[in-house]
C-alpha cells in the first residue's frame, strides 16, 4: 500500500529525515512510533504531497509516476489536527467537507457519523468534548470511504477512556471496512494494542519495523498462572530445572482504571 525509500528533507540546514524506509502492506493497522519531534508529522505530509523531499522515492498502492500517485492520494484519508467551524454541528461541519470533497453522495455524512458514534448529538463543534473532536477529525478523514488512512496523534491528551474508543474505531476501521491504516503516536502503549506492524523512528530515520508477534519472541521467558506457587517451585527444583526469577504479575494500569471505573476498553 506504501513504500518510501531513502527519503531525504532538509529544513533551511536542518536535515529533518535522513533515508526514511517505510513499508506498509495493505491490510496493516501500522504504528510509526516516536518521540515529539522524531519526524512523524513530516513523513505524514510527504505521503500526502503537502511537503517535497529531496531525494528518495515514494510509492502509494504501486504508484509508479507523478499521475498515478495523485490517484493514490485521492483514496487516502487524513486526520491532522482540528479544522472544523466552531459554530456548526458536525453534520454542517462534515456538510462543507463532503462539498469541497466533491463527493456527490449526500448520504455520505450520516454514514460516517454513525461509524464514529456522533450521529445523535447536535451540539455545537465549540461544545465538544476533546474525545467527540478527535472522532469528527477521523469521520472527515473517511468521508468517501477511502482505501489508505492516515491518523496523527489520534489520542494525543485524551483520558483512558477517549484512548479506548478511539483504539476500538480504528481496529473496526481497518477490520469491518477494509481500510490499511497508518497511526502515529510518541506512546507505545497507546498503540500496543492496535497496530499489527511498527516502525520506530527516531531523529529522522526508522532505526527498525517489526511485526506484533516480534514483542513475544523472548522464548526463554514463560509466564503461567497456577493456583499453586509453592508447590510449582517445588516441583521444578526436583526435577532440576533452576528458577532464575520469580515475580508476581502486575496488572496494567489501564486494566486497574477500567475494573475501578467501569466500563470496558473493548466495547
Amino acid at each position: 500500500m506504501l513504500e518510501m525509500n531513502n527519503i531525504y528533507i532538509n529544513y533551511g540546514k536542518a536535515q529533518i529525515l535522513k533515508g526514511v524506509n517505510i513499508k506498509v502492506n495493505k491490510g496493516d493497522i501500522y504504528g510509526l512510533v516516536g518521540k515529539n519531534g522524531a519526524g512523524k508529522t513530516t513523513i505524514f505530509k510527504i505521503i500526502l504531497g503537502l511537503t517535497s523531499y529531496e531525494d528518495g522515492t515514494l510509492s502509494i498502492n504501486g504508484s509508479k509516476n507523478p499521475e498515478e500517485l495523485k490517484n493514490g492520494r485521492r483514496k487516502t484519508g487524513f486526520f491532522i489536527g482540528h479544522n472544523f467551524f466552531e459554530y456548526m454541528t458536525a453534520r454542517e461541519n462534515l456538510e462543507y467537507y463532503r462539498m469541497m470533497k466533491g463527493i456527490k453522495d449526500k448520504n455520505e455524512v450520516d454514514r460516517v457519523l454513525k461509524i464514529v458514534d456522533l450521529d445523535k448529538t447536535d451540539k455545537k463543534y465549540s461544545n465538544f468534548s476533546l474525545g467527540m473532536k478527535q472522532r469528527l477529525g477521523i469521520a472527515n478523514a473517511i468521508l468517501g470511504n477511502p482505501e489508505f488512512l492516515i491518523l496523527d496523534e489520534p489520542t494525543n491528551g485524551l483520558d483512558p477512556q477517549g484512548i479506548a474508543d478511539i483504539r476500538n474505531l480504528v481496529i473496526k476501521l481497518n477490520e469491518e471496512y477494509g481500510m490499511t491504516v497508518i497511526i502515529s503516536s510518541h506512546i507505545l502503549g497507546e498503540l500496543e494494542h492496535t497496530a499489527k506492524r511498527f516502525g520506530i523512528v527516531h531523529n529522522g530515520v526508522i532505526v527498525n519495523e517489526l511485526e506484533r508477534e516480534d514483542l513475544k519472541k523472548d522464548n526463554d521467558i514463560v509466564q503461567i498462572k497456577v493456583s499453586d506457587k509453592e508447590k510449582v517451585e517445588r516441583i521444578l527444583k526436583e526435577n532440576g530445572i533452576e528458577i532464575i526469577e520469580s515475580t508476581i504479575a502486575s496488572k496494567s494500569l489501564e486494566d486497574y482504571y477500567f475494573e475501578m471505573v467501569g466500563g470496558s476498553k473493548n466495547a
